[in-house]
């Protein structure tokens, strides 16, 4: 490794993993676009939207959540050490962790039922839908071992300033599910198509993780996998990876208790609440996954080099830039909440959605659009305690955040039904929030520069305009009748004009795009 010390722009980083998150995101919303169309919010959307949730629950919380967390820190401190060390690291890792996988899937696959009934007890009432269920649940389940490994192999091209494939990797899946959907409308009919879909998704597995080779094997990053267990690396993960499980579970814990207490209600709850996740899921993606993906490894290696000014600076950048364009965001999703669900999901003509799904829906995301901007602010603070190599104090912040999101759930989820679920994620969010700030304003690791506060002001000001402008402007907008194009076209220029509304605000109040750039100095190979 040489000592050749150059500027690298975290922003510019961020812009391009966001870039190919907002591709990716788009594909998904195409993709449930086709989902809506051909299953709007019915029992085999349940089905299979439960189906999809169970393997993407166990890869969120094992491999991009938590084995990331504990992982990343501990290469960036090996890859500062010569690429022999990294190889000798990652060489008994990678053995260890394919080796767990293989195991971890075959289990879900012959305790199926026990999984389901976890995900879904509500559908033991039912004994055609859950056992429908539980097959389709044994298809997607090896999805969890093929993308864990796409995560993994993310996360040593991430740490070697490799951004744009892992971030472009995503869009892959939308595009094999939307043609097993377009197959399952093409070919079979009710039950069947359910299944073509869950094959789809392990279909997807496949093809994910044969696009991440190519970018390993240029940068010579496969080494022949061993089970030595011994290499201290690979202790310090398994140390830091409990604890980075727990903590790093918050919303997959928040999205099982959903889904398991959804599970009770009224038929399409399930779906009412996913639909709503996957608009929520767009501004989160390109905003706080973005931000977050980007900051560990930089934030790591700060600490490596004992650059804790730069460290407090980069962590200061990622929370102006989240407030900057999370706050906004969740204004206007809260305002557009059922226009957005209707423009999006009932799109196609003689879909399976009705109004009163789109109804539903928006309410959910209503409260969703209330959690946005924590979402945003967990995404940047988590990282400056991982990249410390601290697992356990998140580990206390997220079973707080966790604990909350439990005691709203069970107390409102009977009275308000599925929008109390959504509302309890809200608190969950902003508890987790409040955890995460004062544990590192306790450890004297962070504390909020005092050019927030001016800025903050002008964000409020700005967004609540666009929120004023938005409601009088759309007042009256008899959205569900609308024919699917002209509603489309009055989106977009909604959309248009609120950004513009938004951008001139903070330009008029003295708010420069020079104030979003951030560098730092890392050490290239």
């Amino acid at each position: 490794m040489s000592t050749e010390d150059v500027k690298n722009n975290i922003a510019r980083q961020g812009s391009v993993v966001a870039g190919m998150t907002l591709l990716s995101r788009i594909s998904g919303l195409i993709r449930d676009v086709v989902f809506s169309y051909l299953f709007g919010a019915s029992a085999y959307a349940d089905m299979f939207f439960v189906a999809f949730r169970v393997p993407n629950f166990f890869r969120r919380l094992f491999a991009e959540g938590a084995f990331n967390q504990a992982f990343v820190p501990v290469l960036v401190r090996y890859r500062a050490q010569g690429r022999a060390e990294v190889l000798a690291f990652i060489a008994p890792l990678s053995g260890l962790f394919a080796t767990c996988l293989v195991l971890f899937t075959l289990l879900g696959v012959i305790f199926a039922r026990q999984v389901t009934y976890v995900f879904a007890w509500g559908f033991s009432d039912n004994p055609q839908l859950f056992d429908t269920t539980v097959g389709l649940v044994r298809i997607t389940f090896p999805y969890l071992g093929f993308i864990s490994l796409v995560a993994y192999a993310g996360a040593l091209l991430n740490a070697h300033q490799r951004f744009l494939v892992p971030a472009f990797t995503p869009v892959l899946l939308n595009l094999c599910l939307i043609g097993a959907a377009v197959l399952a409308m093409g070919t079979f009919a009710d039950w069947p198509s359910v299944t073509v879909l869950a094959w789809g998704v392990v279909a997807a597995g496949i093809v994910q993780m044969l696009f991440q080779l190519p970018s390993l094997i240029k940068l010579q990053l496969l080494p022949r996998p061993s089970l030595q267990r011994q290499h201290p690396g690979v202790r310090q993960v398994g140390r830091l990876l409990v604890p980075a499980v727990l903590a790093s579970s918050v919303g997959q814990i928040n999205a099982l208790v959903n889904t398991v207490l959804a599970s009770t209600l009224i038929t399409g709850s399930i779906s009412w609440l996913y639909y709503a996740d996957r608009l929520l899921e767009l501004p989160v993606g390109l905003v706080a996954v973005a931000l977050g993906t980007v900051m560990l490894p930089h934030l790591s290696r700060m600490i490596v080099n004992g650059d804790m000014q730069q460290f407090k600076a980069t962590l200061d950048w990622g929370v102006n830039l989240g407030l900057l364009l999370g706050l906004p965001a969740a204004v206007a999703m809260y305002i557009l909440a059922q226009p957005l669900v209707a423009t999006i999901f009932m799109s196609i003509p003689s879909g399976a959605m009705t109004p009163h799904d789109v109804r539903m829906a928006g309410y959910a995301l209503e409260m969703f659009a209330l959690a946005l901007p924590g979402f945003v602010l967990v995404k940047v603070l988590v990282p400056a305690f991982f990249a410390n190599e601290d697992t356990r104090s998140p580990l206390r912040y997220a079973s707080g955040a966790v604990a909350a999101n439990l005691i709203f759930s069970l107390s409102s989820f009977s009275w308000f039904g599925h929008v109390g679920l959504a509302w309890a994620t809200a608190i969950s969010a902003w508890t987790h929030v409040i955890l995460l700030y004062a544990g590192l304003q306790r450890r004297g690791l962070y504390v909020v520069s005092g050019k927030l506060w001016p800025l903050l002001w002008k964000i409020c000001l700005a967004s609540s305009g666009l929120g004023v402008a938005l409601h009088f402007g759309t007042q009256g907008w008899a959205w569900l009748q609308m024919s699917e194009g002209v509603r489309i076209v009055h989106m977009l220029v909604v959309c248009v004009l609120g950004v513009g509304l938004y951008v001139c605000s903070l330009l008029l109040f003295g708010v420069r795009p020079s104030q979003l750039k951030h560098s730092s100095v890392i050490t290239t190979d």
